[in-house]
């Protein structure tokens, strides 16, 4: 981050709204996050990460003055409106909008200007999302806790002006499904889907002018869907095995001339981009599209060959649950509302304020809760300070021999719930463990504002990376909500047009 002295740009005063409550509310808690952001060092942290992100992919170029400082306003932007996002679970196209309508927006992501307003299109906010990785979100929200954590003294008041610093010496713990955004994978609709793709790129590629011989597109997706329909019918009728066999075997047929035509078009396609009106990035996005599928598709026959003919098991972790997110697992959750669900599985830690601690989202199959303790507390302590966690609780998966004796030789109090009754009755005895297990109904409340109000349930990020990193940005909006709303010591809030 550059130490050059920078003139602060005049910025217009707030509008006065009269006689709405919801929206003084909204705005002093605005005021108190953009307060947050600064006091606690957490905009410097993510301003330096993506400073030094970004003049490190250009080592052998020489910036002005005037570009370095540009840079440095676009990470503060992005950073403001990326948590405005994930506090009120917009899209990018919606969000734009938005933030055009709404000066108090406009204030908190710094985009108000006497010159004029230049709000961030859609596009430009996807970027955004995506300015720094996952790592660097667990650094910048580390350093808001740390800063919460931090006691004032006789001289000094705490950093953030907190009545009372959070305390971080008790741990909650607990475990969730991130669900992806795909539809129930069952076996032959994966071919329904792939022809849907294909077609749509095929007829797309001619449209723009390159063309082959073939019967409409659109026909290929009538002819499956109404084997699909077929599918779902004969379920129900006597020779059910029979009739499914014979079904999918005519979507096969399908298929493999969807596959041909598809491959056609898109060979076309990359040897002629040059005759449409598409520039060479766009025709490999539509090619792209295109191979995604037709990779798959040999595999997701196969699937479906071995279940439906062949009428034999496939292993899960050998499943094609969607063509479009393959980073994506079977967890097996055994609960009334969601037996089974389909996504990755999702570790959260919380203070005894509500913020979020740690957390891990798992690529693959997540191990055990009881084989994550020992990691969280280690993660917890390495960022906010050894020796820092006096007491961890969690329901009875996270409760194991090894984690018995490994937090009896970390001298951490063992509130997790014991497995066996004739242990809990006893443990049930202590005062302390019955408050501690009391609070962790509290946990499972703030999983599912995380999810639902943060997150959004699915969470509608494709591929790992994106959504590990969506997480931090909701780790770290919903934290600064959290301790926004949490008392402060005096009047430390400066009115919002005197702010910059």
């Amino acid at each position: 981050m550059s130490n050059l002295a920078t003139q602060i740009p005049l910025r217009p005063v707030l509008p006065q709204v009269l006689n709405n409550v919801d929206y003084h509310r909204r705005e002093q808690e605005l005021s108190r996050m953009d307060e947050l952001l600064r006091l606690s060092g957490a905009e410097q942290e993510f301003q330096a990460a993506y400073m030094a992100k970004w003049l490190g992919e250009k080592p052998e170029s020489k910036f002005g003055a005037d570009q370095i400082l540009k840079q440095e306003a676009r990470s503060r932007r992005a950073l403001r409106c990326v948590i405005l996002m994930s506090m009120f679970g917009e899209s990018y196209r919606e969000m734009s909008v938005r933030l055009a309508e709404c000066p108090l927006y406009q204030w908190f992501c710094e985009l108000d200007h006497l010159g004029g307003i230049m709000v961030p299109s859609k596009s430009e906010l996807g970027r955004f999302v995506k300015i720094v990785d996952a790592s660097v979100l667990r650094d910048v929200n580390d350093q808001l806790i740390a800063m919460a954590a931090k006691p004032g003294t006789e001289d000094t008041d705490q950093v953030l002006g907190l009545k009372n610093e959070i305390e971080l010496s008790t741990v909650w713990m607990d475990s969730t499904a991130l669900k992806a955004n795909i539809h129930f994978p069952v076996d032959w609709v994966l071919l329904r889907d792939a022809t849907v793709t294909l077609m749509k790129a095929t007829d797309l590629i001619r449209k723009h002018g390159i063309k082959h011989r073939m019967a409409e597109p659109k026909g290929f997706i009538k002819a499956m869907n109404s084997l699909s329909m077929q599918m779902t019918s004969v379920r129900r009728k006597p020779d059910s095995k029979r009739s499914r066999k014979k079904v999918f075997r005519s979507m096969k047929k399908v298929i493999q001339t969807v596959k041909q035509h598809a491959l056609r078009h898109r060979d076309l396609l990359e040897k002629g981009w040059q005759e449409t009106d598409w520039s060479e990035a766009q025709a490999a996005q539509v090619i792209g599209r295109i191979d995604n599928v037709i990779s798959q598709l040999p595999e997701a026959i196969k699937q479906g060959h071995e279940r439906i003919i062949g009428n034999r098991k496939v292993k899960n972790s050998e499943k094609i649950l969607s063509l479009y997110e393959s980073e994506v697992d079977v967890i097996v959750r055994g609960k009334a509302s969601a037996e089974i669900e389909f996504g990755n599985s999702l570790l959260l830690a919380e203070q005894k304020q509500g913020l979020i601690v740690d957390w891990k989202l798992h690529q693959q199959s997540a191990p055990n809760d009881s084989n994550q303790v020992q990691e969280c507390v280690e993660r917890v302590e390495a960022s906010q300070g050894k020796g820092v966690v006096e007491a961890v609780v969690g329901d009875r998966q996270f409760e194991s021999k090894a984690n018995k004796k490994w937090l009896e030789t970390q001298g951490i109090y063992n509130a997790l719930c014991p497995r066996s009754v004739e242990e809990l009755k006893n443990k049930s005895k202590s005062a302390k463990f019955q408050e501690l297990q009391r609070r962790r109904a509290q946990t499972e409340a703030r999983i599912a504002i995380l999810k639902n109000e943060f997150l959004g349930n699915p969470l509608k990020r494709k591929g790992f990376k994106n959504r590990e990193r969506q997480v931090g940005w909701s780790v770290l909006a919903h934290n600064l909500w959290v301790l926004a709303r949490l008392e402060v010591a005096d009047e430390i809030s400066e009115p919002l047009a005197a702010a910059a």
